[in-house]
């Protein structure tokens, strides 16, 4: 009898875990009952919108990238169907937050990652795995130590108004990667096969994704070379790797919800023929410095310069749009073309693709200059101004300090702003309001 009971309590222990999920997961879906049917009430008293969003789009306003051609000599390639899974034990289960609409950004781990290595020496790409979230060990010599061989991807999962959860166009955050691999001397991998990884982690750590659309599951890809030589060449031996936290608002606005920028032209983020088009750590942590600057002076974030003529290219870590009234006297959004100094953003296509499909006003990639910023200003034919991106998806600005003086942005003052127009959008899309091809379901 003793022996039968020490049986069941080790059973109960080794599934205690599996139950507690069980239980929070049935509260959550009360409160998600509540939560669908105030987000049912809000759409209902909401007046006809501006521009009918269909759950199609004209093929001239959407294509798939091109398949990225890999290494002869890369070796083979993995498979989702291959995955192995470690489930944590109750001991290794992170704290989940108290409440989803305080979440910062990057602060809380789910309790499970997603490793795959590759090693040339034993003919190309491994076993993928899901295990616990837990330390990485590697070489002190490991080439991302000494030389940043390594860069990122970053997507969200958002948990839908019905309960589903979906992720947005990751076909174009997989051909980014396998751009930024090929520029880094590291292995290329199969989009599709890594979508379906990423996807049984999600599946795995499904409770995660908050039950809000003020908040989502963010999704960071890495791949990092780990070879143990000091050599300054390509990777024999690399870690693909993906992390999960549940993240709210990205940046720290003002009262009125935009943010303010520091134009400095004596600092530049990116170059003609370096890598500011790739998501490589590289290009981000020389600019924390000037971010501190920033700070310092009261703003939120960087406008990054370039050139003698002082051309927008991005702010923060967004790409940059501004919505004026041109030449003609038409309304025009524009935002800087890629011309490798900036960084192909899936929002920034997505925002692209849509408004020109919408027709109702003009939609170009052209230069921007901070002098034309300040004419425009001084005629009253800028609106709008903002960044987009993943993070933050769309963030108005309503100040830039340049050149010593202040430059008031009315993008906060328009009666019907594009900006949030943008922004409802592609929420409405990622949070399934909106039936939508770009918005990939997570069975």
């Amino acid at each position: 009898m003793t022996t039968k009971m020490a049986i069941n309590a080790k059973d109960i222990f080794r599934n205690q875990h599996r139950l507690i999920r069980f239980l929070e997961q049935s509260i959550r879906l009360c409160s998600n009952q509540s939560l669908k049917a105030a987000q049912a009430a809000q759409l209902q008293q909401k007046s006809s919108p501006d521009f009918e969003i269909t759950a199609s789009l004209d093929a001239q306003y959407t294509s798939a990238p091109e398949p990225i051609k890999h290494d002869k000599n890369l070796g083979h390639q993995f498979r989702a169907s291959q995955i192995s899974v470690r489930l944590a034990a109750p001991e290794q289960l992170q704290p989940k937050p108290d409440n989803d609409e305080e979440l910062g950004f990057g602060r809380l781990f789910t309790d499970h990652m997603l490793k795959i290595y590759y090693h040339k020496s034993l003919g190309g790409w491994q076993r993928p795995e899901i295990t616990p979230l837990e330390n990485l060990v590697m070489h002190p010599a490991a080439k991302v130590l000494h030389y940043a061989v390594e860069l990122f991807e970053g997507m969200k999962a958002y948990r839908g108004v019905d309960g589903k959860i979906r992720i947005f166009r990751p076909d174009m955050n997989m051909n980014r990667m396998n751009l930024a691999a090929q520029r880094s001397g590291l292995p290329t991998f199969e989009g599709k096969e890594f979508v379906q990884c990423l996807s049984r982690l999600l599946s795995i750590d499904s409770e995660w994704v908050p039950h809000t659309d003020t908040a989502s599951l963010y999704i960071r890809p890495t791949l990092i070379g780990i070879d143990p030589t000091l050599g300054v060449a390509s990777s024999d031996s690399a870690l693909l790797y993906t992390i999960l936290s549940p993240v709210g608002s990205y940046f720290k606005t003002g009262s009125s919800g935009a943010v303010s920028l520091l134009a400095d032209p004596s600092y530049v983020r990116a170059w003609p023929g370096g890598v500011g088009n790739r998501k490589m750590g590289s290009n981000y942590a020389p600019t924390i410095n000037v971010q501190k600057e920033a700070a310092a002076k009261g703003l939120q974030q960087v406008l990054w310069l370039y050139g003698e003529d002082h051309q927008l290219t991005e702010v923060g870590t967004m790409n940059i749009f501004m919505f004026y009234v041109n030449d003609q006297g038409e309304q025009e959004l524009v935002t800087p073309p890629l011309s490798g100094l900036i960084l192909p953003g899936i929002t920034r296509d997505s925002i692209l693709r849509m408004t020109r499909q919408w027709g109702k006003f003009k939609v170009s990639e052209a230069t921007i200059t901070m002098p034309m910023v300040c004419e425009l200003l001084n005629q009253g034919r800028l609106l709008e101004l903002f960044g987009a991106g993943t993070a933050c998806v769309v963030s108005p600005v309503n100040r830039i300090s340049y050149l010593g003086q202040d430059l008031y942005i009315p993008t906060m003052e328009q009666e019907k702003p594009v900006h949030e127009l943008i922004r409802e959008t592609l929420t409405d899309i990622q949070y399934g309001r909106v039936d939508h091809p770009w918005s990939v379901v997570i069975d």
